[in-house]
């Protein structure tokens, strides 16, 4: 006979009560009452629990019960599909966004600066996952995601709606090779189809033409003799200004007029040499009884533990006068101008001087040479250039510098 809400209410027998086709209620001794379904898959007796009553009805209860059916129909055993199912759950309830995003960084953090790490963590947890940070990843849909992003670009931060769009795409893909998520949602989001098209801002750098007036003026300047050596150091060696910021003594090689910059040190991970031309080693003699006793070649003059700040350079270019119109940064793009617009042939070695990585992958593999004597030579060049830049005289060309 088959149950009904007043029997089921009414119930008092502890043992199965049939309601038909396998289903019935299990009422314990205890008072409690569950559904059950009794079934055969693969010539094996199995059994379904499909929730407690009253929590699930009668009538909820048989619906289960009729999907379990049309899947034994089907060949499938409604047991393990239940398992599986549960299994899937919990997974994704482990793999939420924020999760896969912890672990995400936290293999990149080998590759990055804490800077870099606070910067990437900040965008997330202001952006993105106090609305999608608790979703499975794979229960997000790119519309959501592109929502997301959409909202940081109409706050006006474009550049920054980029970045976080580009973060997001790395953790599924992350996430993906590492098996937590089957498949990447993500991957038909491009900013360019997303986003508003943004205008590029390069940094701003000296032209040539302004280049002797600077010369003149960093030679006169009264600021901090750590400061002015260090923005000469830049100029000299085309490097990076957190490079120099950061540039220790150990890492100089006078004898060999070379200064290895370690690859935990360098934005792309990978060990920098920088030929030394002999005003590059003139600065570090100058140098020398100022700090040589410290760790640090350029310290800074309020806490000698510590590098120059950041804003450093840059500070001291605006009290020269190139307040928006010249960066520390833009020291490198004037070195590539010049060089390259005085010789053409000599890109590869202007790219490997500023560790530039290659963008062709393929070339990249295989032109791996690191050009010392003609990065050498070139260093050379620049540091003579510069100093009848100073004088106001009449510079060699590069390509007789070469033949000489």
């Amino acid at each position: 006979m088959k149950m009904t809400d007043a029997k089921l209410r009414t119930l008092t027998q502890p043992g199965k009560h049939a309601d038909g086709a396998g289903l019935y209620l299990e009422l314990t001794p205890a008072g409690g009452k569950y559904w059950r379904m009794k079934y055969r898959h693969g010539g094996k007796e199995k059994r379904l629990a499909f929730g407690v009553y009253p929590a699930v009805s009668l009538k909820d209860a048989r619906e289960k019960a009729e999907a379990a059916r049309k899947l034994l129909q089907a060949g499938g055993d409604p047991g393990e599909t239940k398992k599986a199912a549960k299994a899937q759950t919990v997974f994704e309830t482990a793999n939420t966004l924020q999760a896969v995003a912890a672990d995400w960084m936290a293999h990149q953090s080998t590759r990055w600066e804490p800077a870099t790490k606070a910067r990437v963590l900040a965008s997330l947890e202001t952006d993105i996952f106090p609305v999608l940070g608790a979703r499975p990843l794979a229960s997000i849909r790119p519309s959501e995601v592109m929502k997301a992003v959409q909202k940081i670009e109409a706050r006006g931060a474009g550049d920054q709606a980029a970045r976080v769009l580009q973060r997001i795409k790395q953790v599924y893909r992350w996430a993906v090779t590492h098996e937590r998520i089957e498949a990447n949602p993500m991957l038909d989001l491009m900013p360019g189809e997303i986003l508003k098209p943004r205008e590029v801002k390069h940094r701003a750098a000296l032209s040539d033409r302004d280049l002797s007036g600077f010369l003149v003026k960093l030679n006169a300047y009264e600021g901090d003799t750590n400061t002015v050596q260090a923005l000469r150091l830049l100029l000299l060696t085309t490097t990076r200004p957190g490079e120099v910021r950061g540039a220790r003594w150990s890492e100089f090689h006078p004898a060999e007029a070379l200064w290895i910059i370690p690859a935990d040190r360098m934005k792309m991970r990978e060990e920098h040499r920088v030929p030394l031309s002999r005003q590059a080693l003139q600065v570090l003699e100058t140098m020398r009884p100022i700090s040589g006793d410290r760790e640090l070649v350029f310290p800074s003059p309020f806490y000698p533990s510590k590098p120059l700040s950041e804003n450093t350079f840059n500070s001291a270019l605006a009290r020269m006068g190139y307040k928006n119109t010249a960066t520390a940064h833009g020291f490198r793009a004037l070195f590539s101008t010049v060089t390259n617009e005085h010789d053409r042939t000599l890109r590869d070695v202007i790219e490997r001087q500023l560790a530039h990585k290659e963008r062709d992958q393929v070339r990249g593999v295989y032109h791996r040479s690191t050009y010392m004597k003609d990065r050498a030579n070139l260093l050379q060049w620049w540091a003579d250039y510069l100093d009848q830049k100073e004088k106001g005289a009449e510079v060699i060309d590069l390509e007789a510098h070469r033949a000489a």
